[in-house]
């Protein structure tokens, strides 16, 4: 569970991070970075998609910076995940309230 949010620090179960990382359903990954900085491509979500989650949410920084090309929405639209591209802090409550009851993986922009 994502216990708080503010820019450039998540706290997940109680340990604080820095950096951009991704929450799947049994692990942290907390040195997701993308090939392209602020664009997010199909390659950066090889793990994420791996795991074959419902619902992909992916938070887009503070101020919504992180950009998600039309060839990654269809890349993933054809795998049957459903996505949710958000403010980070939006994200984040999304998050906390679908995984309850579904297989969802976050992929979150800390900053921007």
């Amino acid at each position: 569970m994502i216990d708080s949010y503010s820019f450039g620090e998540i706290v997940v179960d109680g340990h604080r991070y820095n950096s951009d990382l991704v929450i799947f359903p049994d692990k942290i990954e907390h040195t997701w970075w993308r090939k392209q900085g602020h664009k997010l491509s199909p390659e950066d979500i090889k793990d994420a998609i791996s795991v074959h989650p419902d619902t992909l949410i992916v938070g887009c920084g503070a101020s919504g910076v992180l950009q998600i090309p039309a060839e990654t929405r269809e890349f993933i639209a054809s795998l049957g995940i459903e996505l949710m591209a958000l403010p980070t802090d939006l994200a984040c409550k999304n998050y906390n309230e679908l995984a309850k009851d579904k297989k969802v993986v976050a992929l979150l922009h800390l900053t921007c």
